[in-house]
């Protein structure tokens, strides 16, 4: 996952550059989860490598994490509410994911981050209004201030957006599946709206080769980047708590290698790194 900057941003490498970490003068981050392509290159810089390339364990910089989050999911698109639609089927699925995923053992495993297992609701908001083709980080934001100008904020809830298949995300010159410049499958970050400090995510329909899991389909490879985001926006909530020298956060280190699975419920996860274990494992 590349960590990116919302403004003016210092650039600080560590170490060869297998992930490349960036901070705004507002301590404002943006972490993109790569492609399975970018996550195998050795050669591309700037990206977290999978599979727990190096055993050195993440080091806790003190910064915010969510001791019992929360999950908004936000499904913008007319698709998401139609029963008629095969979305609908897969927002209820999606819904049915975070119902039961901050009680199940593949999120106990972020538990020795200062966090704790803790049931992080089935609160699903429903925007029928059709988003733009390119969906911008701005205005991805936009859509979380738009579900927050009726409904009370919650500091320890983390808004996540749901892009149908007619859109794409993009950050700078970089896209989601369905953009001209495929580099991520989706991402988390934070950002300050009137003194308030807002995490949110963006989970773009994976319609590519780059961000599908062999054997997944569409809801299972939603739930993978949804066990991704959540958990790392869970331990590293503003860029400053949990991630090791490379700027890897916990997810990263285990992202694509092992392969996500299919777990609990019948849901796709992904693995995630434990120092206890000084690698990757599924559920703890």
């Amino acid at each position: 996952m590349k960590r990116l900057s919302l403004g003016v941003a210092i650039l600080v490498f560590a170490g060869t550059a297998l992930a490349q970490r960036v901070s705004d003068l507002n301590g404002n981050h943006v972490q993109l989860h790569p492609t399975n392509e970018n996550a195998q290159n050795d050669n591309e810089p700037g990206w977290a490598k999978s599979g727990g390339s190096s055993t050195q364990n993440l080091t806790d910089h003190g910064g915010a994490v969510i001791p019992n989050a929360k999950v908004v999911s936000i499904f913008w698109g007319p698709t998401w509410s139609n029963s008629q639609n095969s979305d609908n089927g897969v927002a209820a699925d999606l819904t049915n994911f975070f119902g039961q995923f901050g009680t199940s053992p593949e999120y106990n495993t972020i538990t020795e981050y200062r966090v704790n297992q803790h049931d992080l609701g089935r609160i699903a908001w429903y925007d029928a209004t059709t988003p733009p083709t390119n969906v911008t980080d701005s205005i991805l934001q936009g859509e979380v201030v738009k579900y927050l100008s009726t409904h009370s904020y919650d500091g320890s809830t983390i808004y996540e957006v749901f892009l149908p298949g007619t859109s794409y995300s993009s950050y700078g010159s970089s896209t989601s599946c369905g953009g001209p410049h495929l580099t991520y499958c989706a991402y988390h970050g934070n950002f300050n709206y009137n003194g308030t400090d807002i995490k949110y995510a963006s989970i773009p329909y994976a319609s590519c080769g780059g961000c599908q899991a062999a054997g997944f389909n569409l809801a299972q490879n939603l739930e993978h980047f949804a066990c991704h985001e959540t958990r790392e926006a869970v331990t590293d909530a503003d860029g400053t708590a949990w991630y090791d020298r490379r700027g890897n956060e916990a997810d990263d280190k285990c992202a694509w290698s092992p392969a996500p699975f299919i777990g609990t419920g019948g849901f796709g996860y992904q693995w995630e790194w434990s120092n206890t274990a000084r690698g990757c494992i599924k559920t703890r």
